[in-house]
């Protein structure tokens, strides 16, 4: 008894912000710099009254077909940035989507590490016979949590959703599961104001963090260095546990793909745990830094690309806000 990603769709925003648009905001942005550094030269940005939800909700319409809601027996939506504090979007999504009220519905709140936590939850539901037919979603809106001044952040991250539908199978298709968590490191990304510690500050004072970056307590903040060295230091041992729980090989992966965070700490990565150029995927360039979306829309654009077939082993791994990091082996 087992499972299997049967189909994986996204949706952009019509909005975006391109290096020129950075360029007239920051004078001193040195596109060429950026632009080879962390590998994006545009990403989309959610409208005004766009919400993650409403992302979500035109993710999903690409993957699912009307005669399929029937089917669908569970819903979950991974995001850091709901529409409501309460209820959970996907209850909301339940009925836009028309999908029957004997389905489940559950968010759960997680960063870049987000689609594998997913989908180990999926696997679990379909194994334990709980859910038979999974619409899984990732929805962030990240823009709206970035202060205007803040040129660090406002250059690496993108909006956008993804909608995958889980299925049983009787070959299991997605494999073994390592997460981990270390929150001794929660305050290297946070967002601090607007829940119920720190309440949303009107007078937040301005700070300074980086390359003269800015932001207040009521935006998000991340610190890079720490962030890169979180990773660089956890993810190789992360793909060798992997392996090694999957009883595979790195030789016997046909296609790895990280979350995409940006060029600099993937290239680092990849050579520091030695995987082929050309195994390895790496293309936010129009996309940025998409959060919990990012790993089902490499996956999408390396299927398009005939990177991956049918029958290739993929390892995926995410890692960033919470900390936290995860990776899985998938069989296409």
């Amino acid at each position: 008894m087992g499972a299997k990603i049967e189909n994986i769709a996204y949706y952009l925003p019509e909005g975006k912000l391109d290096s020129a648009g950075l360029k007239e905001i920051f004078p001193d942005f040195d596109v060429e710099k950026i632009e080879n550094k962390i590998g994006i030269k545009s990403r989309h940005i959610s409208g005004t009254n766009e919400t993650s939800l409403d992302l979500a909700y035109k993710a999903a319409l690409k993957v699912i077909k009307n005669s399929e809601k029937n089917e669908i027996d569970f819903i979950i939506l991974c995001t850091q940035t709901p529409e409501y504090i309460l209820p959970s979007g996907a209850c909301i999504l339940q009925d836009r989507l028309g999908i029957p009220v004997t389905a489940g519905a559950l968010d759960f709140s997680l960063g870049c590490s987000g689609y594998i936590y997913g989908l180990a939850m999926c696997k679990g539901f379909l194994e334990t016979k709980i859910a038979s037919k999974i619409l899984f979603l990732t929805a962030d809106t990240y823009s709206k949590y970035i202060y205007d001044q803040d040129k660090g952040n406002r250059s690496i991250f993108g909006d956008g959703a993804t909608a995958s539908i889980i299925t049983y199978d009787e070959i299991d298709k997605l494999g073994k599961f390592k997460l981990r968590s270390d929150g001794s490191g929660f305050d290297k990304l946070i967002i601090k104001n607007g829940g119920t510690k720190n309440k949303l500050n009107a007078k937040a004072e301005i700070k300074i963090y980086g390359d003269d970056n800015q932001y207040t307590d009521n935006c998000i903040y991340m610190n890079g260095p720490e962030i890169f060295n979180f990773t660089i230091n956890n993810i190789p041992k992360l793909i060798d546990d992997t392996l090694e729980i999957n009883e595979l090989k790195k030789e016997e992966v046909d296609y790895f793909v990280f979350h995409q965070a940006n060029k600099f700490m993937l290239s680092y990565l990849r050579r520091k745990i030695g995987i082929p150029q050309d195994k390895f995927h790496l293309n936010l360039e129009n996309t940025g830094n998409t959060v919990s979306s990012t790993i089902p829309i490499a996956l999408n654009q390396a299927l398009k690309e005939g990177s991956i077939k049918k029958g290739d082993k993929v390892l995926l791994a995410g890692f960033g806000v919470g900390l936290s990091w995860g990776a899985t082996i998938i069989e296409i």
